[in-house]
């Protein structure tokens, strides 16, 4: 009786088995196909890569454009003339960078960087500020490297120092908590004022009055390939308002407090009537900031306690219109997020509060990627991955496997899917017969 059972209880099993064993069986013919298809993929990619290599090197004929949002269709026919021409229109530009006198030596190899990279062919001038004066040996150096005028400022004070709203007592008690925890500069004073300055006062500045566009450039940042077009140009010609190469995201430490008084003003702003509102949520990127889906293999590679996802613009590299930081909808921003006191009091870094603003701001087509310039500032860089854009704009990356723009910590693909968006080749659009 008890073997009877026994049979009986192992046959019950055996539809159990059949079913385990059926969905492994189909799984493991999905993950062939789908093996099998990435394989093909590849196989396919390599291949159209190397015919369109050897139309380039060869014959020089087809106007062709690889996957991207942000070049025209002869982004691979401009001829890289060495000289400068006189008679180029140039856009009403500037190169703008924030440093010291002691980062000389950064300062003069970047500038070396971007001028063999791009300037030498236009020219634009150079504008260097410092909240002290700058010395006569950074001013000679600074002047012969430039190709185009250089021009240097003296930050005023009240633009510079923390404001007389900060309570000094709560601020020092900030500044040693955030030490003990080990937060990126958090026990940085300086820091906070350059974050503030750069998210608030650098439009300001008097010698930037005179110009429309900037290119924001850091010290000891590195340009890996040839400016394929004039990006200031770019911008004006398809009234874009923001340019960025490296997306990331950011350390929650730094801005705990930062999206909840975002919060405050998008509600404060979409109670106002329709007309008399700054943020458009039906055309913006509200979206790219706030999206934590997974895409493809990568989810948020950090957890967020808020609605921000983290995502944000590395502002070390920006092209910007300055008329939109001038603009009322900005300063209402900045000032609202300002009178809080989070630039102090945390560690508010200018890099979310750019990245915050012109998401909620601005139209998600004035915000564009600039996927064919290769960069990079310390930890990252980012590099054109097609062979064919390496080749052309004559780039010399750093190991491939170290660009961020296809790495988990990247949000490009986020922009992707919220921003606006990733175009790849149409023929009919692209190719010209």
């Amino acid at each position: 009786m008890l073997r009877i059972r026994k049979s009986l209880l192992l046959l019950s099993f055996i539809p159990i088995l059949y079913t385990i064993i059926r969905i492994c069986w189909i799984v493991g013919i999905r993950h062939k196909i789908s093996n099998s298809y990435h394989l093909k993929s590849n196989e396919i990619n390599i291949r159209y890569d190397n015919i369109q290599r050897r139309k380039f090197v060869f014959e020089f004929q087809n106007k062709i454009k690889l996957s991207s949002n942000s070049f025209d269709s002869n982004v691979f026919r401009y001829k890289l003339d060495n000289d400068f021409d006189p008679n180029y229109e140039k856009i009403n530009a500037t190169i703008l960078m924030l440093v010291r006198n002691e980062e000389l030596e950064g300062a003069l190899d970047s500038m070396r960087q971007l001028e063999d990279r791009f300037n030498r062919r236009y020219h634009y001038d150079w504008v260097f500020l410092n909240d002290v004066p700058f010395t006569p040996e950074f001013k000679e150096a600074t002047t012969f490297m430039a190709s185009g005028d250089a021009q240097y400022a003296l930050i005023p004070p009240e633009d510079w120092n923390c404001p007389s709203s900060i309570n000094q007592t709560q601020f020092e008690i900030n500044l040693a908590q955030m030490q003990d925890d080990g937060v990126l500069y958090g026990n940085s004073k300086s820091y906070r004022n350059m974050c503030r300055f750069n998210s608030g006062y650098f439009f300001r500045q008097k010698i930037l009055d005179q110009y429309d566009y900037y290119f924001r450039v850091e010290p000891n940042v590195k340009y890996f390939c040839d400016f394929p077009y004039d990006p200031f140009k770019i911008m004006e010609q398809r009234k874009l308002k923001y340019g960025w190469v490296i997306g990331l995201y950011e350390y929650e430490n730094t801005i705990e407090t930062l999206w909840d008084t975002v919060a405050e003003y998008i509600k404060f702003d979409q109670d106002k009537s329709i007309t008399n509102r700054d943020i458009n949520m039906s055309t913006n990127a509200y979206n790219f900031i706030t999206d934590k889906s997974q895409i493809g293999e990568f989810g948020p590679v950090t957890g967020s306690n808020s609605d921000y996802n983290l995502c944000h613009f590395w502002s070390n590299f920006e092209i910007g219109d300055l008329n939109f930081f001038r603009s009322d909808k900005y300063i209402k921003f900045f000032e609202y997020l300002d009178q809080s006191g989070g630039f102090y009091y945390e560690r508010w870094g200018d890099a979310p509060v750019h990245s915050i603003a012109v998401s909620l701001l601005l139209n998600k087509d004035e915000i564009i990627h600039f996927d064919e310039i290769g960069y990079a500032h310390a930890p990252f860089n980012t590099c054109p991955i097609s062979d064919i854009g390496l080749l052309s704009h004559r780039c010399r990356c750093q190991d491939s496997t170290d660009n961020i723009a296809i790495d988990k910590h990247s949000c490009l693909m986020r922009w992707w899917k919220n921003g606006s968006g990733k175009f790849f080749m149409q023929e009919d659009n692209y190719i010209e017969s």
